[in-house]
């Protein structure tokens, strides 16, 4: 099963790698700067595995690049609190 088939492991491995990034000294501009990235990909390349994932998606279908990046600062405040390497 892959991390993107369920919600709740894609929250916590969002979360692990935000725990490294901030751990390895990523100021917090960064960190979102490069979620903005990780959505584009995401949106580009990647098959929503499941209901969550699919309503982003479809935000970022219809988002100027300012609401994706919204959307991606969103994501990193969601995820801050989750991760198994807390």
């Amino acid at each position: 099963m892959s991390v993107l088939d369920n919600w709740d492991q894609w929250k916590n491995f969002l979360g692990d790698r935000l725990n490294q990034a901030k751990t390895q000294g990523m100021n917090q501009e960064t960190i979102n700067q490069l979620a903005g990235q990780v959505g584009d990909y995401l949106a580009g390349q990647v098959d929503p595995k499941n209901e969550q994932q699919r309503v982003l998606a479809d935000l970022w279908s219809v988002a100027d690049e300012k609401e994706q990046q919204a959307i991606a600062n969103v994501m990193v405040k969601l995820v801050q609190n989750n991760g198994t390497q807390q």
